[in-house]
């Protein structure tokens, strides 16, 4: 592997700002990684989500078997380069001893070398950038700056993504919950026009009714305004979608 200068790094911010979803740009970093080592025939993208690691894009058919059963023995040259920060190079499989059974399997794969780079290493987002080849050595003469800077990048834009994918969450259940609260405050100006009460008591009342009957809060605010108005308040007020 060679680590000379690029004249232009990988752009991965326009990747980003090319594609609508984490997914979308996921499935453009395998591409891109690939397109940068000709040798390899299959690129996977492996990110840790919920203290385990999956394979959130791929290309080539045979990328995700071969992450997959380095996840399954808990090992392998992905999980490595994920857990330690550091490049993992396999120059032959028929000839490594690391990491148990899996060499043997993946060269009955037909995958014959391999290249694993981490991703945001040591954050809540870790995971690493797993290339696959189907003769040994395909990456002796790799280019190890272009493919560390798409790494590197990636670590920014995978983190920068989730805190819009964050946001966004954060965004539908505030508007859930505003769709909620429009009916909760019709429901307290109808106990507010029938009591002669404060707003306060007015939310109290159809609190303590709502814990008494078992019934949600809005569900029963929607009962109490179709009582009056003759019909349900819309769908989408009532059962807001996420």
């Amino acid at each position: 592997m060679t680590d000379r200068p690029l004249p232009a790094a990988p752009d991965v911010t326009a990747l980003l700002l090319d594609t609508d979803t984490l997914d979308g740009f996921l499935q453009a970093l395998a591409h891109r990684a690939l397109a940068l080592t000709p040798t390899a025939d299959g690129c996977g993208v492996t990110l840790e989500r919920q203290g385990r690691p999956v394979t959130v894009s791929s290309v080539g058919a045979s990328a995700t078997k071969l992450d997959e059963a380095q996840y399954g023995q808990d090992d392998g040259p992905c999980l490595q380069a994920m857990r330690t920060g550091l490049v993992i190079d396999v120059p032959d499989t028929l000839s490594e001893s690391r990491w148990g059974a899996y060499p043997a399997y993946a060269a009955a794969c037909g995958a014959r070398s391999s290249l694993s780079l981490p991703i945001a290493p040591y954050s809540d987002t870790a995971g690493a950038l797993n290339l696959y080849a189907p003769v040994p050595n395909a990456f002796a003469d790799a280019d190890l700056t272009s493919l560390r800077l798409l790494a590197a990048q990636a670590t920014g834009a995978i983190e920068l993504a989730q805190r819009i994918a964050d946001v966004q969450a954060f965004a539908a259940d505030l508007q859930a919950a505003m769709k909620s609260r429009t009916v909760i405050d019709q429901a307290m100006g109808v106990i507010m026009g029938q009591q002669r009460c404060t707003p306060e008591r007015a939310f109290e009342v159809l609190r303590t009714a709502s814990q008494h009957r078992n019934v949600k809060l809005r569900d029963l605010c929607a009962e109490l305004i179709a009582s009056i108005t003759g019909h349900l308040p819309a769908e989408d007020e009532l059962h807001p979608r996420r």
